[in-house]
């Protein structure tokens, strides 16, 4: 199958979630505990704007999470499945909260600026992950389909290595530009 595919596929795997996030009511925010809330803020205390640190810590953990999908993929494609419905939830439900609280130009602002290089990088990496680890689940069954796994395995790292390389200026632009137009 085509990585054009993979892109559409993982693109309604994303637009999933984001309709579970639509139709989430508000009172699932009692599912997280005070203890899991008391943790966020705990990491939001952390991850300071305006510091490298910051940057560096939100592009290893995207990209850790890219990764994981990637090797990962090849266990019935799972990861990189739950990876992009959860994405999506939680950006929406989040989203959506957001508005109640402040507005919809404060969400865009707030994701718009870093979502431009990040939403692209989640697509093109779990797209890949996708197509890798179906590519791994076949060549199980069909022998022709183990000397196929090799090129499949050198295409799609091209994608993922474009993937993580966008994360970088969004891990940047979080950072340093976001908290401005938040402000």
């Amino acid at each position: 199958m085509s990585y054009k595919r993979w892109l559409i596929i993982a693109g309604f795997l994303f637009g999933i979630g984001v309709a579970l996030g639509l139709v989430t009511p508000a009172s699932t925010v009692d599912l997280f505990s005070s203890e899991d809330i008391a943790t966020f803020e705990e990491l939001g205390g952390i991850l300071v704007p305006f510091k490298t640190s910051t940057a560096i810590f939100i592009f290893i953990k995207n990209t850790s999470a890219l990764l994981i999908s990637f090797v990962l993929s090849p266990i019935f494609c799972l990861v990189p499945l739950l990876a992009l419905i959860v994405n999506g939830w939680f950006l929406t439900f989040v989203s959506v909260m957001v508005v109640q609280e402040e507005s919809l130009g404060y969400v865009l602002a707030g994701l718009l600026p870093h979502g431009i290089f990040e939403l692209p990088a989640l697509l093109l990496g779990q797209a890949a992950a996708l197509s890798f680890g179906t590519a791994a689940i076949l060549a199980l069954f069909k022998k022709e389909n183990k000397t196929l796994l090799l090129a499949n395995l050198s295409r799609n790292l091209k994608y993922l290595l474009v993937a993580l390389a966008l994360l970088l200026p969004a891990a940047v632009i979080e950072t340093y530009i976001t908290p401005l137009l938040l402000t």
